[in-house]
């Protein structure tokens, strides 16, 4: 919460400051399994927005759906298929973001795996409905 008051602070004089956009979507990810932070993930998507970089726009868009996902799973009666299209809308946007890296970088891949190995032990899957049908 401390991040996130100086956040407030350099976006007041400078909204438009990048490095306190990311640090303020970190802080407000962070705070996703907190009780009384319903909001957060509204507030994080906003500015995420605001960011100007292609990339950072697609990889922190993931980052926000993947930890409000998290969160999300570890509350008592989750609905699992809920779960798994959080994780999908994360790996979507990391999928973005991949195509658009700066070279060399693989951080979203990394985050794309790290959904793809939680899908796989948590065996999440989507809904009943939603299940591809067989081919003929």
């Amino acid at each position: 919460m401390q991040a996130e008051s100086i956040c407030h602070d350099v976006l007041a004089v400078d909204g438009d400051n990048q490095d306190a956009l990311r640090c303020i979507i970190l802080s407000l990810t962070d705070q996703f399994s907190a009780s009384g932070a319903a909001n957060a993930a509204r507030e994080a998507r906003a500015y995420v927005v605001k960011l100007v970089d292609e990339y950072e726009r697609a990889y922190y868009s993931g980052l926000v759906y993947e930890r409000e996902t998290r969160a999300f799973l570890h509350r008592k009666n989750a609905i699992r298929s809920a779960a798994y299209d959080g994780f999908r809308h994360a790996m979507e946007w990391y999928e973005r973001a991949e195509a658009v890296r700066p070279a060399g970088n693989v951080d979203a891949v990394l985050r794309w795996n790290s959904c793809v190995r939680t899908l796989e032990r948590e065996r999440l899957e989507p809904a009943a409905d939603e299940r591809e049908l067989p081919l003929e």
